[in-house]
């Protein structure tokens, strides 16, 4: 017979213990356990009665057939398409898009289509869908909460797409804790995969983040599902980025980017067009760099503001960009090329709203941050490329020929690149200025 007990589980990363603590031993967060309640007994799956050993060589791989939403760039961040059977979460702020998106996908995709939702009603989700222009006989609406429940609704109407607005929202009445709660999260959506597995269905829920922007609930969530896009934008700006932050089926940090209208998500199929788009003059301080961002490269635009600062502790100020990073290089800024950052409060910002996470626009922040000081323009038609060691150094950067490539498109003219990356070049009708350290950019800039 089954008994039922208490046990804390940290809401963070889901670490369990049979106590409550303040501070969480395994991610170190504070005041985020919470009481669950679990039966000792544990009933086997259908799943894990009928699982049977087999060998690599006796298996056959079943011919990749993908779903396609008809949305280029939502396909291009799935690594081609919903892949049959997967299991996919979309995680993002409230109201940044995320439900606009797979409505919009579910409607061009054209495929046998159940969308449960626990936060809106039927006619809520229907006036969307007619503020948008969308209609489908392919699309069936199911306002349920209880996961039991939209299990016998999926082994009926057997779709071919299962949406999930949100995961939050759902609850397994066998568990007695409430929904949302860590146990519930990780048990509705363990039974998702193995109805997807089981049933080839492509199951796509949809989770809200906290406040510093991670996805809600236990990293396990992560673990489970197959692919974690992640919906970035900021409010101010209509554009958004669909990140993958893990795809089992495609390439990881892949992006698509979308505008957001009155007519919902409008793809961009040249983001580096638009966010160079408001560009118009040269000022101190503005770079262009590419970016590598899944197979894609994507140019943008630096921008830094150094003032002098009148306190003890200048300012230092990150946008789209790693702060401890910027640290870094203002470090190296002052020890190798000479400039006294330590006086001045600095600003960085990427123009456009797109966060940057790859070292390879280290030469590029640098430059932008010494002509800001120095008050000397790098001219627009400059592509910078370069990762900067502590030592001053410029190191070779990837895909070098993608970043050149996509240069050439926009009218750059001339790229300064790391040396060792010149080999790695071939014929192109940039100007190409190959540099071994910082201050022989600045030099050859002439923003020293």
């Amino acid at each position: 017979m089954s008994k039922t007990k208490i046990k804390y589980v940290c809401s963070n990363c889901g670490y369990e213990s049979p106590n409550w603590l303040g501070k969480c031993p395994s991610c170190g967060e504070w005041n985020t356990f919470t009481e669950e309640k679990f039966s000792t007994s544990r009933s086997r799956s259908k799943t894990e009665a009928t699982a049977k050993i087999v060998k690599l060589d006796g298996t056959t791989a079943p011919e990749e057939k993908r779903i396609l939403t008809g949305i280029n760039e939502f396909d291009r961040t799935l690594g081609g398409g919903f892949m049959p059977g997967s299991l996919v979460l979309i995680g993002g702020d409230p109201g940044i898009g995320k439900s606009t998106l797979i409505m919009q996908a579910a409607a061009k995709a054209e495929v046998e289509t159940l969308y449960v939702t626990g936060e809106e009603s039927a006619n809520q989700i229907n006036s969307r869908a007619k503020r948008l222009g969308i209609s489908s006989d392919k699309i069936s609406l199911f306002t349920e909460t209880d996961y039991e429940e939209i299990e016998k609704s999926v082994l009926k109407l057997k779709p071919e797409l299962l949406i999930i607005d949100s995961i939050q929202t759902i609850y397994d009445p066998k568990i007695d804790n409430p929904p949302g709660s860590v146990t519930q999260l990780r048990e509705v959506t363990s039974n998702l995969m193995r109805l997807s597995k089981t049933n080839n269905i492509t199951t796509v829920i949809i989770g809200h983040v906290t406040k510093e922007g991670f996805i809600a609930g236990p990293k396990i969530l992560e673990h489970i599902v197959d692919t974690v896009l992640q919906f970035e934008g900021e409010k101010n700006y209509s554009f958004r980025i669909l990140r993958a932050l893990k795809n089992r089926f495609g390439n990881t940090n892949e992006i698509g980017v979308f505008e957001m209208t009155q007519n919902g998500l409008r793809q961009v199929e040249n983001p580096s067009e638009i966010f160079l788009s408001q560009k118009e003059k040269e000022l101190p301080g503005s770079v262009i760099t590419a970016s590598l961002e899944g197979s894609r490269a994507v140019l943008i635009e630096i921008q830094a503001l150094t003032t002098y600062s009148n306190y003890g502790n200048p300012q230092r100020v990150a946008t789209g960009l790693d702060y401890k990073r910027l640290a870094i290089l203002l470090a190296v800024l002052e020890k190798r090329a000479g400039l006294r950052t330590s006086y001045n409060n600095v600003f960085v910002n990427i123009a456009g709203g797109l966060k940057i996470f790859e070292p390879a626009v280290d030469l590029a922040v640098c430059a932008a941050i010494a002509s800001s000081i120095n008050d000397k323009v790098i001219p627009s038609d400059v592509l910078l490329l370069g990762e900067i060691g502590l030592g001053g150094e410029a190191r070779n950067v990837s895909n070098i020929e993608k970043r050149i490539s996509e240069a050439e498109k926009l009218g750059i003219k001339t790229a300064f690149v790391p040396k060792g990356n010149l080999k790695n070049l071939k014929s192109s009708k940039l100007k190409t200025i190959a540099v071994g350290d910082i201050s022989e950019a600045f030099s050859k800039l002439g923003i020293v």
